[in-house]
């Protein structure tokens, strides 16, 4: 299990759990949920910093392990 992950990793797994990009302002992505009608937003860095990655597995309701596994 790693615990950095790249903004464009964090990306491509919410897309496999049905997260679509919405738009995108600098290096923020807008990303948005049509089934849970949730909206979440990841900076394109090289990596997340620990409090960003939590608040967004907080927002999408998944865990460590399961981002592991879509990345």
């Amino acid at each position: 299990m790693r615990r950095t992950y790249s903004g464009k990793e964090v990306v491509n797994a919410l897309r496999r759990i049905g997260y679509v990009v919405d738009h995108q302002r600098g290096s923020h992505i807008f990303m948005h949920n049509l089934q849970r009608n949730k909206s979440v937003v990841v900076p394109m860095h090289r990596e997340l910093k620990k409090g960003t990655l939590h608040a967004i597995l907080k927002k999408t309701s998944i865990s460590l392990d399961q981002l592991g596994d879509l990345v």
